[in-house]
């Protein structure tokens, strides 16, 4: 049995801070794959380690605490409340990172403090879009080399997810090689993203943290990085709209573009956001198995998941026919 404490003295030692500064530890809840705890140091600060599971997972999960701690290097760039990286240990693999303050997105926030947020939001993902890379892909090398082009990089993360449905033999609401044949046809509309930028790819409300004073509240921090890919921002939308349709969050897609964002929904962008829906969604059905989730989270991702991997299957045979 592993003993959490001295794998955090560890790690601290590693990143040269003295490990018997370490005064309290606890787990954290919420994540759905890495082990995460809090550290609180005599001191008084805090930091969380992050430690990958052993057991094998979906092939573009491969090293996901090296395109974590990319996503936190991209976020201090630019400016963005986020951790910041205090350390790596690609071999354990561990990861030690700053605390953020506040709590997870939840449904106490009022229309008001909602909209300003979004805003607010909008704003901070226009400042992570403006980090750009120098090819296409996620940087952790699970898939191979990072690519010359988009096309090349997302059919690729594409062909990864539909062979680990053949793997593990998922559950899905059409068969695989249909799913497949759909996608192709709109693979023309990736050749339109030139430049890399720095995709979270996981901004679920989960995973924005929202600090609340007396007079206000405001972002704290957006965490858990570990899907990020240098790619199209248009990707971005999906989780920041998660079942829903991003063009509908008029506050967040107000903040975006006074950041600088450009978010233009012509026939192209449509079909390019059809393609990242269906790859967020196949990952959400295909991770059940190699996961061993519970019958009720399965029913859940069949009845709420798979229709919307339908939805964008068709948009696209309904926009290339």
């Amino acid at each position: 049995m592993v003993d959490s404490w001295e794998r955090a003295r560890s790690i601290l030692e590693y990143a040269e801070i003295p490990p018997d500064r370490l005064a309290h530890l606890r787990p954290l809840t919420g994540g759905t794959y890495n082990t995460v705890e809090e550290l609180r140091l005599t001191d008084g600060s805090r930091y969380v380690v992050k430690v990958a599971p052993d057991a094998p997972g979906l092939r573009y999960e491969s090293r996901l605490l090296v395109a974590e701690a990319e996503f936190y290097r991209g976020a201090e760039t630019a400016g963005v409340p986020a951790p910041r990286l205090v350390a790596l240990d690609d071999e354990s693999p561990v990861l030690l990172m700053t605390a953020c303050s506040g709590e997870p997105w939840d449904g106490s926030l009022t229309e008001s403090e909602r909209a300003c947020l979004r805003t607010e939001l909008g704003c901070q993902v226009a400042a992570l879009h403006r980090v750009t890379g120098t090819a296409f892909g996620y940087p952790s090398g699970a898939l191979g080399p990072l690519a010359p082009d988009w096309r090349t990089a997302f059919t690729g993360m594409l062909d990864a997810i539909l062979d680990d449905a053949r793997r593990f033999a998922a559950r899905l609401p059409r068969p695989v090689e249909e799913i497949a044949g759909t996608l192709r046809v709109a693979y023309g509309a990736l050749d339109g993203v030139t430049v890399p930028a720095l995709v979270h790819f996981d901004l679920w409300d989960g995973n924005i943290l929202v600090e609340r004073s007396a007079e206000s509240v405001r972002i704290g921090g957006l965490i858990d990085g570990e899907r990020m890919f240098w790619g199209d921002p248009l990707a971005e939308f999906v989780s920041l709209a998660l079942l829903g349709d991003i063009r509908k969050d008029e506050a967040f897609l107000t903040g975006y573009r006074e950041g600088g964002g450009r978010a233009e929904f012509d026939r192209p962008a449509l079909l390019r956001l059809a393609l990242y829906r269906a790859y967020l969604y196949l990952i959400m059905l295909v991770e059940t198995v190699p996961r061993a989730m519970g019958e009720g989270d399965i029913r859940w991702r069949e009845e709420a998941v798979a229709p919307e991997l339908v939805a964008a299957l068709d948009e696209i045979e309904e926009a290339t026919s």
